[in-house]
């Protein structure tokens, strides 16, 4: 009986896997491998969110894996060289990886193909929709623009979808180590796995996604970003199957996946902008408590938080916290705290009233939202911060997303404020989003730490208001 390894990492699902498929299809027998590497648990890319996150898909996936025959084997240690000690265990005739885009995926990859030599097999197209590098504008490694990707993304050839294997035989007598427990730091964490990130989609009203997935109060999202983030859901099978259905709400939910690529490409290209500026602008980002030191030389850090650099002081504390006497702002912040998920509008209006109202380093508010976020993913994450900070990839560097504009046109009743910050509840109409212009203010609610007739002229730029 020949046995092959499918080596998971954030592919943990049964459907359209390309390593579960190509492990199916190499050998008798398929050792299912997830590895707790404490290399990448020492980069702080495992806090308790997204920690709970993955134990409740590792449960989940196991439990599938089981109804087909098989199991899902779990073992601690680096993952190359667990990953090489269970081939030599098994004699395994092959060992089948996804392909990733961090310093870290390619650091895991090189080592694992020193130790095993041909019997490594990486797989493209695991994780995104295009795989990055395959979309490429003329004499250049990646588009730094996404308009014109996203033209070449929707006219590049795609790989098949495939259906989830029919029987899967794992070998008998392989230990393994339990499913690790975690306590998340949001009490309202959404539970993991395919099974329910497959629901969600399937149960989601596509058509609407167009008119409601920027309106606040609505909730009209998706949220099926975290199932994406770890491999529930397969990119490319939502894609095809949002294509399918067609009409205005699938061509909107099609190309923010397509900005999903957008962003792994560039990583891949450029692993450096996941701490440092994609395009530096000469920004001096206004003074805190201490003066910031330099970053340490990129390390296996480079995966996860970004290593401790920018200063911190107060005003950054009060945008954590939620209690910046913005009520848009408060709202979104005491959601993610709650949640561990941020509705994606909101994400932009809080990081901009950091980078660009606050005038804070982008990279302090991305490392809060990586150690919050269920679905915090470095390419996303990291490159959507130095998007709203004028450091990235938008064309418009001097943009500003004002807390105040955006509340009127975004959550123009107020229902997501009160949902999220109960001190301004009983205010009416839209004086819930300025409650300082009233004659009583609510007591228990902070006043605004700028003020917010001169938020454009704390900027040092003073133009691009939205």
């Amino acid at each position: 009986m020949t046995v092959a390894i499918a080596l998971l990492t954030q592919d943990l699902r049964l459907h359209d896997n390309p390593v579960l498929r190509a492990a199916t299809d190499a050998a008798d027998q398929v050792v299912p491998l997830f590895v707790l590497d404490p290399d990448l648990a020492a980069t702080g890319f495992a806090p308790p969110n997204r920690a709970a996150f993955l134990a409740d898909c590792l449960t989940d996936l196991d439990t599938a894996l089981r109804a087909l025959g098989g199991r899902l084997i779990l073992r601690a240690g680096p993952a190359a060289a667990t990953t090489a000690r269970l081939a030599a265990e098994v004699d395994a005739v092959s060992v089948h990886v996804a392909a990733g885009v961090s310093a870290f995926a390619h650091r895991r990859e090189q080592a694992l193909r020193e130790l095993l030599g041909a019997r490594l097999h990486v797989h493209d197209g695991s994780l995104t929709v295009a795989v990055p590098g395959a979309v490429t504008p003329a004499g250049k490694d990646h588009y730094a623009v996404f308009t014109p990707y996203f033209r070449a993304w929707q006219q590049a050839p795609r790989r098949t979808v495939q259906r989830a294997p029919r029987a899967l035989r794992t070998p008998e007598g392989i230990a393994g180590e339990p499913v690790p427990t975690a306590v998340p730091d949001s009490p309202a964490l959404p539970r993991g796995g395919e099974r329910i990130g497959r629901r969600l989609w399937k149960g989601y009203a596509l058509d609407q996604y167009d008119e409601l997935h920027d309106d606040l109060a609505a909730d009209g999202t998706s949220r099926l970003s975290p199932y994406l983030h770890f491999g529930c859901l397969s990119a490319a099978e939502l894609v095809a199957s949002a294509e399918r259905h067609g009409g205005s709400g699938a061509e909107a939910f099609v190309r923010q996946l397509a900005w999903r690529d957008f962003h792994h490409q560039v990583l891949a290209a450029r692993p450096e902008a996941a701490h440092h500026d994609y395009r530096p602008r000469g920004d001096h980002w206004s003074p805190a408590a201490a003066p910031t030191p330099p970053l340490p030389p990129r390390s296996a850090a480079d995966e996860g938080e970004p290593p401790a650099g920018p200063a911190d002081d107060e005003e950054c504390e009060a945008w954590r916290q939620g209690r910046t006497g913005f009520p848009l702002v408060d709202a979104g912040m005491r959601q993610l705290a709650h949640e561990g998920w941020m509705h994606n509008r909101a994400r932009l209006v809080t990081a901009s009233f950091l980078a660009k109202s606050l005038y804070k380093d982008w990279r302090i508010g991305a490392r809060h939202f990586l150690h919050l976020l269920v679905d915090g993913d470095l390419a996303n994450n990291q490159l959507n911060w130095q998007w709203v900070a004028g450091t990235g990839t938008d064309t418009r560097p001097n943009r500003v997303l004002n807390p105040l504009t955006q509340a009127d046109r975004l959550d123009p009743d107020g229902a997501y404020v009160r949902r999220w910050v109960p001190e301004v509840a009983d205010l009416p109409g839209r004086t819930v989003h300025r409650p300082w212009r009233l004659d009583r203010t609510p007591p228990d609610y902070p006043a605004p730490i700028i003020d917010p007739d001169t938020i454009s002229t704390r900027l040092r730029r003073g133009r691009g208001l939205d």
